[in-house]
């Protein structure tokens, strides 16, 4: 099995990936889709423009919305933020969601081709690992969407570095990526307590590993995403 990493933010002249892609959001869109998923929540719509999630908002029945803009603010007038520990409160059981998110939900439309693809975060990731390995992939790419001018991104580089691991078979236990994850420039930002979008709570849960065992492989219905 090859590996290549990818950085969202740093596209320019990358070749096509067709085989595996895994697209990594620890803080925070795909630890949110892990807590619906968990809850019951039936189908996640990933969609990338906001205009675009509130119109298929109105096409669905027994919907959610679910949004944040770059930083992490939620969007005004949807029914939650980007929040995994509000989720863990939230009726969501038998639900679809409609979920738009400046850096997760973007990876995935990016990569929307590849043959297999997964919304990945360090909650599900030895899950994920094991459905990589149980498809057979030849070639997996890892793309990491926290990379910003002002973030180093490292929460989705270890969660990267986790899964990889799993996949190669080497004894690992993930206290240490669990670590990278708090320390991560964008971690900082959840315990410094000045961000009021940006709780305690979610990093305690995004820093939480393996605590679902599924993964989040990502389907296509017609121009449809989503995740099941």
């Amino acid at each position: 099995m090859k590996f290549s990493r990818l950085f969202l933010n740093r596209l320019q002249n990358q070749s096509v990936v067709t085989d595996t892609v895994v697209v990594i959001d620890v803080l925070r869109s795909f630890t949110s889709a892990a807590v619906m998923l968990a809850r019951g929540a039936q189908a996640i719509y990933p969609v990338e423009r906001i205009a675009d999630a509130t119109a298929l908002f109105r096409q669905l029945d027994n919907v959610v919305s679910i949004g944040a803009v770059g930083g992490g603010d939620p969007v005004p007038g949807f029914d939650f933020g980007n929040s995994p520990s509000q989720l863990m409160q939230a009726d969501v059981a038998g639900k679809q969601v409609v979920m738009t998110t400046a850096a997760g939900v973007r990876g995935l439309q990016r990569f929307r081709h590849a043959q297999r693809l997964y919304a990945a975060s360090l909650v599900c990731a030895a899950a994920t690992a094991e459905a990589i390995r149980a498809a057979g992939a030849r070639e997996v790419c890892f793309v990491v969407t926290g990379e910003w001018v002002d973030r180093d991104g490292d929460e989705d580089i270890a969660c990267a570095d986790y899964i990889e691991a799993l996949l190669r078979g080497a004894p690992v236990a993930p206290e240490a990526f669990v670590q990278r994850v708090r320390q991560s420039d964008f971690g900082q930002r959840f315990t410094a307590g000045t961000w009021p979008n940006l709780p305690l709570a979610d990093l305690d849960l995004a820093a939480r590993a393996d605590i679902f065992d599924f993964a989040m492989p990502v389907q296509r219905e017609g121009e449809r995403l989503v995740i099941r």
